[in-house]
Formats: C-alpha cells, sequence, structure tokens
C-alpha cells in the first residue's frame, strides 16, 4: 500500500487528529525542518525521530486534543534537560486537523509517492524475491521483472509484479534516475540486462549478482558486444561482504542498504530547499 493510501486510512479511523511539524531547527536534531507526523488518541502515523522527544510531542498532541484547542506551539532542548543527546533545539507546530487539512495531508503524500525513486529488481528468484521483502518498506518505487510468471507468483511483497518477454525494454523506458539490480536465471540474460542498464547514464545505482569473477566475464564480454559502456559503474557483485555469506536474506539486506545509500546522494544533489534555522541566542 503506498504512503497516501496508509495516510488516509489512519485519517478515516481517527476522527479528532493533530498534526505535528518541526517548523525550526537549530543544531543538531533527529529529523529535518518539514518532518511531519500525526497524533489520535488511538495511534501515531509518521515519526520525528523517536526518543523523548517524540514522547514529548504525542503526549502534548494528545493533551490539546482534551483541552480542545486548535494548536499550540513546543520549544525543546535536545539535551540532557529531555534525556536526548542530539545537543541541538527544535520548534514543534501542533494542529487540529479539519477535513479538508486531512485531504491536503493527503494529497501532499500523494505527490510524495509520485515523487519516489524507482527501483527494478531483475529477476524473481530467491535473492530477488528476498529484495522486494526488504523494498516493500523503503519510500521506493520496487518493481519485480521476469519472464517467469511462476516466479514472479512466489513473490508476496507489496510490489510492482512486470511480467515480460523482453525485460530489457523495461529498462530503457524507466524514469530517470532508477536504480536496477540484475539477478536473473541466466548470465546471458544477466549481461544483456546489466550492460543495457549501464547504457542509462541516469541510472542511479545499477547492480549484478555474481562474484569478481562473473564481473571480470562481463567486462570481457562488454568489450566485445557494446561500444561505450563504462563497466566501471556496475556494482558486481552486490552487497558489500555479502561474499562472506549468501544467504539470498543477507545478500538482499546488504545490497538494499546500497541502493538506498546511492539513491539518499542523488537526492540530496537534486535538492535545492531553503533550510531556516532559528537564530543563534
Amino acid at each position: 500500500m503506498s504512503q497516501s493510501a496508509t495516510l488516509r486510512a489512519f485519517l478515516e479511523a481517527h476522527e479528532a487528529v493533530v498534526k505535528v511539524r518541526i517548523s525550526r531547527v537549530l543544531g543538531s536534531a533527529p529529523r529535518a525542518e518539514g518532518t511531519e507526523m500525526f497524533v489520535a488518541s488511538g495511534g501515531v502515523f509518521g515519526t520525528i525521530g523517536g526518543g523523548q522527544l517524540e514522547f514529548r510531542v504525542i503526549d502534548a498532541a494528545r493533551a490539546l486534543l482534551e483541552r480542545g484547542d486548535a494548536a499550540d506551539v513546543l520549544d525543546l532542548p535536545l539535551g540532557p534537560e529531555i534525556g536526548q543527546c542530539c545537543g541541538g533545539r527544535v520548534e514543534v507546530s501542533l494542529s487540529c486537523m479539519s477535513a479538508q487539512d486531512k485531504e491536503a495531508a493527503v494529497s501532499v503524500a500523494a505527490r510524495e509517492d509520485a515523487r519516489q525513486p524507482s527501483v527494478y529488481v531483475l529477476g524473481a528468484g530467491h535473492v530477488g524475491r528476498a529484495l522486494c521483502d526488504l523494498f516493500q518498506h523503503m519510500p521506493v518505487r520496487c518493481v519485480l521483472v521476469d519472464q517467469r510468471e511462476e516466479e514472479l507468483a512466489q513473490c508476496a511483497a507489496q510490489v510492482e509484479q512486470c511480467l515480460t518477454a523482453l525485460p530489457e525494454a523495461e529498462i530503457t523506458s524507466a524514469p530517470d534516475g532508477s536504480a536496477f539490480i540484475v539477478t536473473t536465471h541466466d548470465h546471458g540474460l544477466d549481461f544483456l540486462l546489466a550492460s543495457t542498464a549501464l547504457g542509462r547514464e541516469d541510472a542511479t545505482y545499477v547492480g549484478l549478482i555474481g562474484s569478481a569473477t562473473k564481473r571480470a566475464n562481463f567486462r570481457s564480454w562488454v568489450q566485445r558486444h557494446c561500444d561505450g559502456v563504462d563497466v566501471a559503474r556496475l556494482v558486481c557483485p552486490i552487497g558489500a561482504g555479502a561474499d562472506k555469506d549468501k544467504r539470498p536474506a543477507v545478500i538482499a539486506a546488504m545490497t538494499v542498504a546500497e541502493v538506498m545509500a546511492a539513491l539518499s546522494i542523488a537526492t540530496q544533489c537534486d535538492a535545492d530547499i531553503p533550510v531556516r534555522h532559528f537564530a543563534a541566542q
């Protein structure tokens, strides 16, 4: 289920909800300015960083609901005073949500869903399915691609599935900045898909399951068949350190960390958002 759909379900399940927003930040803080979460008497959606900061804000939001007030602002130091060691300071705004506020929040979440980067897992075998088990919990659009219907049917993760005889076409038509993880049942198909992904200069991550030997074989194959493809960009084997533990779940965990790190760096490089801070006291 998408973030916007999950948020809508939460807001519909609770009539009285307080929107919590980090409105300003000074110094070190667990989450950035603009981070939001939603608090009801019987539940919480999202997080502003956990710890004592979040506990105190949840208590304040529920107290706001009990008092029947419309809004409040908290100025919280993130130091020994509240048992946190961040050392910074945050201003948190609390506001009771109207029906219109709830619709606006869902609309914002839907726009964020649309901006999520795409991750293509090419191959629905053991490692491919293990990758999807983890990516379904990440802020990405994950697509599992395979030529074999019976393998796709074994994937229980809440990700998109694509049954196609031409998986390379899914790579060429993928959104800009996508990540590609090649883990099929066939070395020849692996090489075709990896070279196709490397042919996209905008790809944020291109990974190929295998070993140092497979990487060397792929480099030789590219030299014979693909002019201009930069093999240096390829991550192979995927999952740094996974050569010491080849269980699919372990390979998947290490690979997801690699991909999310690459996507985070790309997002930071693309962002051009001014950040406001407290004036120094």
